[in-house]
């Protein structure tokens, strides 16, 4: 049903979208995974009334039990695939838990659509919803009992973990998320594979659990205290580079914070060579959040996740969006499994064109590691995609052997999360020699930070070196090494980037150059669970939401700043279409 509902959604939605048979096939063959643990999330029940008349002998009461839930389903399933068809072409995305607030007003809902529109879809509810239902009811019990029962229960329970493997979506780190099913350029396609069943329950959880309002102050007073903070125009930037277009790798060292500095002595020797932004601090505290902040520049917050809101994160700014435009072939690569909190629906949406991750390597290369394919190996995969690029590029890379559980291949150190960080930095140095021998060396951009900082020791997010970052800029298009002193966010780096290369950054609300000379109100803000920090010139002041209270520093204007950076930055976020 769930195949067949994607062949009728793109029939009755064509008009203004191009496809053809192999797209259809494509669809059905990408959305597959997500209509399986969907499918097996509703298979539970019958699974388990049909395992109990293994040895109940009054069979009875459980046909009543089945013909009752195949009653409930038949009519949650096809008012999903009714409404998800019917709302599209209105909303432009797939069937989520937004559609519930318009059950508070069901006449300015239906003013937008005739009586016809209307009576047609409630008689195509009720016809499809029986003929599901007649279908359900009329499967059969088992009428005969097994001849060996206790074989027959074995059998049933060792299905189970079977079940568990398909709902979750595999044996790997991710669970089944939305994003796995996103494949093209193309939305509509992208769209078209995903499971409407699945899409609502996932967004409800979302919409329930993760929109979040700050209203700290009056909008007023929120502008007030933000005035000067936030410019999208570049004013006499000093220049850095000595081309306005290179190419560009940024590389997204997973959790490689200044706390791993001492076990990385080639990244140091690097920040000599190239420019050296000293006071760079992360926005977050996890990898979606801080991939977003860098690629998007786009603001972190406590218990929101932007990537994991697929709605939202198509609406987002990117730099691969903004350099696609410029002629820029782009590409990301990661080792891992791209499909992890909806990085490859994110990744796609905001105008990655090509992606490398896991399911491109051998089977002994993904198991190389705990989370896929260890550094050393993409790392060459890298530098092959630059000496095969045959335009100008933008590639996106993030690493991570520098995870727990610390599984590298080198043991130079005796602390296993030193020793991973120093593995990375041993893979970084090595690229960089391999480079700087070939021609591409001289028109190469290379950015270098991390996603974010992780707690080491007793360092935690009351420690302002927690989450201070290194964001070192290198390559044959660096004008000369300089320290940037300047504290900033890595959500800066799409502005400053842009900045240099003389392309507008009116996009990025929330991105700021900071060579430019508009760039008067120097701080970084960092999100934890339910917290953040502020860092100026004078001052690392840590709140907390849950208390409401300073638990690190004493600037209250840090923390009014914090507080109105939130209001406005959530607002923003819920006003995204």
């Amino acid at each position: 049903m769930f195949i067949a509902a994607k062949v009728v959604f793109m029939w009755a939605n064509h008009e203004g979208h191009t496809f053809g048979l192999g797209d259809i096939w494509d669809v059905i063959r990408h959305g597959f995974t997500l209509d399986l643990s969907t499918s097996l999330y509703l298979f539970i029940v019958p699974f388990l009334v049909t395992f109990a008349s293994i040895w109940i002998e009054n069979i009875k009461p459980l046909r009543l039990i089945l013909k009752i839930y195949y009653g409930v389903l038949a009519a949650a399933l096809i008012l999903a695939f009714v409404a998800d068809t019917s709302l599209y072409p209105f909303w432009g995305f797939k069937l989520d838990a937004s559609c519930l607030q318009y059950l508070e007003t069901p006449e300015e809902a239906g003013a937008s659509v005739s009586g016809l529109y209307l009576a047609i879809r409630i008689l195509l509810v009720l016809v499809c919803g029986f003929g599901i239902w007649w279908l359900y009811a009329h499967i059969p019990l088992w009428n005969r009992r097994p001849k060996n029962r206790i074989l027959t229960t074995i059998v049933g329970v060792l299905l189970i973990p079977v079940i568990v493997i398909g709902i979750r979506g595999g044996m790997d780190e991710s669970t089944t998320t939305i994003g796995q099913v996103y494949y093209s350029q193309n939305q509509f396609l992208n769209h078209s594979a995903v499971n409407p069943v699945f899409s609502f329950f996932e967004s409800f959880e979302k919409t329930v659990s993760e929109i979040v309002d700050y209203p700290f102050f009056s909008d007023a007073e929120c502008q007030a205290i933000l005035e000067g903070c936030y410019s999208t125009e570049s004013i006499m930037t000093d220049t850095l580079l000595n081309t306005q277009r290179p190419n560009i790798v940024v590389i997204l060292m997973e959790s490689a914070s200044e706390v791993f500095a001492e076990a990385m002595p080639r990244l140091q020797q690097l920040k000599k060579e190239g420019i050296t932004f000293a006071n760079c601090y992360g926005n977050s505290y996890r990898t979606d959040r801080g991939t977003v902040c860098t690629l998007s520049g786009y603001p972190s917050f406590p218990t929101m996740s932007v990537m994991k809101m697929s709605k939202r994160a198509v609406e987002l700014p990117s730099i691969a969006k903004s350099l696609q435009q410029k002629g820029y072939a782009t590409s990301y690569l990661y080792g891992g499994d791209i499909n992890f909190t909806n990085m490859k629906s994110y990744l796609i949406a905001t105008g990655w064109e090509k992606l490398h991750w896991k399911a491109d390597y051998t089977m002994e290369e993904q198991n190389s590691a705990k989370w896929g394919v260890r550094d050393d190996i993409t790392f060459q995969t890298l530098y092959n995609q630059i000496m095969e690029a045959d335009k100008p590029f933008l590639m996106g890379y993030s690493t991570l052997s520098s995870h727990e559980p610390w599984d590298v291949p080198t043991h130079e150190l005796a602390d296993e999360k030193m020793n991973a960080f120093n593995y990375l930095d041993q893979c970084i140095g090595d690229f960089v020699d391999k480079l700087k021998v070939t021609p591409q060396w001289d028109n190469l951009l290379i950015v270098l930070l991390p996603d974010h900082g992780i707690k080491y020791n007793q360092i935690d997010e009351t420690e302002q070196i927690r989450n201070h970052i290194p964001l070192v800029w290198i390559g044959g298009a660096v004008k000369a090494p300089r320290t940037i002193t300047q504290v900033c966010n890595q959500s800066d780096l799409p502005a400053t980037l842009l900045g240099q290369m003389g392309i507008s950054h009116e996009a990025f609300t929330f991105s700021r150059d900071v060579m430019s000379a508009n760039y008067q109100r120097p701080f970084a803000m960092h999100c934890y669970n339910n917290g953040f920090s502020v860092v100026d010139s004078t001052s690392f002041t840590v709140f907390d939401l849950t208390s409401e209270k300073t638990i690190a520093g004493s600037n209250a204007k840090s923390v009014a700043l914090g507080k109105a950076i939130l209001q406005t930055t959530s607002e923003d976020l819920k006003n995204m279409q």
